[in-house]
């Protein structure tokens, strides 16, 4: 593809990172005339900064530059960003550092001075293998249709996962419940040789340990009680196509043995038969928990671990992609007015900005159903901040952790028990079955008195 053909496409962007304001000028001229849309940084720290709001195609930077080198910039991206290439500017004295740059990574690098023509076709070939691994429009509809997203965290894992698709190796998917993890496995099989045929999505935490090894690789008839018939097994279901295996992080580590060896011989033993099955599957498998953590508790098996963890990919939570959350809001607003047939069409500028702020622990599924619950009950077609708050708030009491619901719980009962005795701290304390130690430490703890319960008493009966 030549540099014509590039600029005849739609838009490329790319970012000039140079603290020579003459030199950034003038590449920024030469690249914009030549049909580019043009951002610049004149230091590798505004760089970083532009690199966070918005996603290039390419980075141009030079090498010598006051504080952050250029170097230092190429290694800041090659870790975070590494489908994104960078071409260095350079001068004959720093030929060797660029040299070594390349075999590091660095796409490519020009001397200066450097013709329009050299710059150019630097460019294109650099923009060719860059718009090999990103999304064109017309493939986003196809493969990432199910994901909304503006992000350039989530671009950058959508590129690695366009790549990842084209062969076999297993993906591990990290990311906390409620992020889209499926999601991102269903486009990764989209993307895939594997398309047509089946994707099957295994939640190994919702099906019982004793009926696990029975779903996943099948039995004979006769196998144990209730078995009147031969059952395929999801494994073999999936011939061809993907076993999405989902919290893999809650598979019983009996299981986690018999799956090693799935893995390992490619092919699986139906519970009861005597004779393997062949097997063609790729593996994509997902945890909201930290296998480290569960490997060191004992809970994971290390060498499946690094069976399942060729590639892994992890999804950020939604509070940390928040140029996502009018986007997604917007989708899910659009269509949940038709399911419902309301005339709901947007929302106040202060409910978005409470959406944008919010915690969002549930991610994009509480999301969802704070939009869903925002629908049902708005009565204007604009949906106000208040609903909004409303119902975020009751989303954040169904999903507080164990640890918060207990202390909620704690503190209730100790107001309720405190009223029934009156404030009588040893009464109280004898019901509960705690003595009274252990009850004013409970009460210190929720910074609770009894005498105020006394007097709220005293001023009701008054």
């Amino acid at each position: 593809m030549s540099a014509t053909q590039l600029t005849m496409a739609p838009a490329r962007r790319i970012l000039i990172v140079d603290d020579d304001s003459d030199l950034l000028q003038l590449l920024s001229m030469r690249l914009a005339s030549a049909g580019f849309e043009v951002d610049t940084a004149n230091s590798a720290e505004a760089a970083i900064n532009s690199l966070d709001i918005s996603r290039p195609h390419l980075v141009i930077t030079d090498m010598r530059m006051q504080g952050m080198d250029g170097m230092a910039l190429f290694d800041h991206i090659h870790k975070n960003i590494p489908t994104l290439p960078v071409i260095m500017l350079t001068a004959h004295g720093t030929i060797p550092d660029a040299v070594d740059a390349t075999q590091r990574g660095l796409f490519g690098y020009l001397t200066k001075p450097f013709d329009s023509k050299v710059l150019l076709d630097q460019v294109a070939k650099a923009l060719q293998i860059s718009f090999a691994t990103a999304a064109q429009p017309g493939e986003a509809d196809e493969w990432r249709a199910a994901i909304i997203t503006q992000s350039p965290v989530m671009e950058d894992i959508l590129s690695k996962a366009k790549l990842v698709a084209e062969g076999d190796a297993s993906v591990l998917i990290c990311g906390e419940s409620g992020t889209g993890k499926e999601l991102l496995a269903q486009a990764i099989h989209n993307a895939s040789p594997r398309a047509q045929r089946p994707f099957v999505a295994i939640n190994c935490a919702a099906i019982p340990e004793q009926l696990l090894e029975s779903e996943l690789f099948g039995h004979v008839k006769g196998a144990f009680t209730g078995a009147v018939r031969d059952h395929k097994g999801l494994f073999q279901s999936a011939t061809g196509g993907t076993v999405f295996l989902d919290e893999i992080g809650d598979m019983p580590l009996v299981l986690q043995g018999k799956l090693l060896r799935v893995l390992q011989e490619k092919q699986v033993t139906p519970v009861g038969a005597t004779q393997p099955i062949p097997l063609d599957v790729r593996i994509i498998s997902a945890t909201h928990r930290n296998l480290n953590d569960e490997i060191a508790a004992g809970n994971f098996r290390e060498d499946i671990y690094y069976r399942l963890n060729v590639v892994e990919l992890g999804i950020p939570p939604l509070a940390k992609r928040r140029e996502d959350i009018p986007l997604l809001a917007k989708h899910f607003l659009s269509i949940l007015a038709e399911k419902y047939n309301r005339k709901t069409n947007g929302f106040s500028s202060e409910a978005m900005e409470t959406l944008i702020s919010a915690p969002w622990p549930g991610n994009i599924r509480q999301l969802l159903n704070v939009v869903e619950r925002s629908v049902v009950l708005s009565t204007t077609p604009l949906i106000s901040s208040v609903l909004v708050q409303q119902t975020i708030h009751k989303e954040e009491e169904i999903l507080m952790s164990l640890e918060e619901a207990k202390s909620r719980f704690e503190r209730d009962y100790l107001i309720r028990i405190l009223k029934i005795t009156e404030g009588n701290v040893t009464q109280a304390a004898k019901l509960s079955k705690r003595n009274r130690t252990e009850f004013y430490k409970l009460l210190q703890k929720h910074q609770l008195s009894p005498s105020l319960i006394r007097q709220s008493q005293d001023t009701q009966q008054n």
